[in-house]
């Protein structure tokens, strides 16, 4: 294994313009649209190859978009609707019979604020945690390093920036806690 996917496996600072990350890249290419073309009671094979770990009766309708697959573990039951976008530098873990609206978006890169690293590429990935039983509700962006607890709802639109705890509805720029749930 090369020194940046190493570093970026790592959790490290890592420059992903690396031919090793392009391979990576290039295979994920291959198994979206393999995806996105299959039948879909062949859609799941496709997943385990991509995924680190996908669950039963997981179904993501096509197009969704990652960067390297490896990095996403998704549980039993989970839906993932159109347009999702899972950009696994770090891990992204997904729990059972969660739903996820169309167009969300699972962001774990993380930039330098230094504008000379910045500028020559430097990055890491935060990871994304999703309890069992979330709703993330159609165009929700889910920050770098956020973890969402179990049995919580997050409101179409909605920017996740901070942890939220487990039972609660969050809505918002950035999402905040609006109430608890029964």
């Amino acid at each position: 294994m090369g020194v940046n996917k190493e570093r970026m496996l790592a959790g490290d600072w890592y420059l992903p313009d690396d031919a090793e990350l392009a391979a990576d890249t290039l295979r994920r290419d291959e198994l979206c649209a393999a995806y996105g073309a299959a039948a879909r009671e062949d859609r799941n094979a496709i997943l385990a190859e991509l995924f680190a770990s996908v669950g039963e009766d997981v179904r993501i309708r096509p197009p969704f978009f990652c960067d390297y697959g490896y990095g996403i573990t998704v549980g039993d039951r989970t839906f993932m609707n159109v347009g999702a976008v899972l950009l696994d530098t770090a891990p992204i873990t997904i729990g059972s019979d969660v739903q996820i609206g169309p167009n969300v978006q699972l962001l774990t890169p993380a930039h330098e604020l230094d504008t000379e690293r910045r500028r020559a590429g430097w990055e890491k990935g935060l990871p994304i945690t999703i309890g069992d039983n979330v709703w993330l509700g159609g165009g929700v962006i889910v920050c770098p390093g956020v973890t969402i607890g179990e049995n919580t709802v997050v409101g179409a639109g909605s920017v996740v920036a901070k942890d939220l705890p487990a039972g609660v509805l969050a809505v918002g720029n950035p999402a905040r806690v609006v109430r608890a749930l029964d």
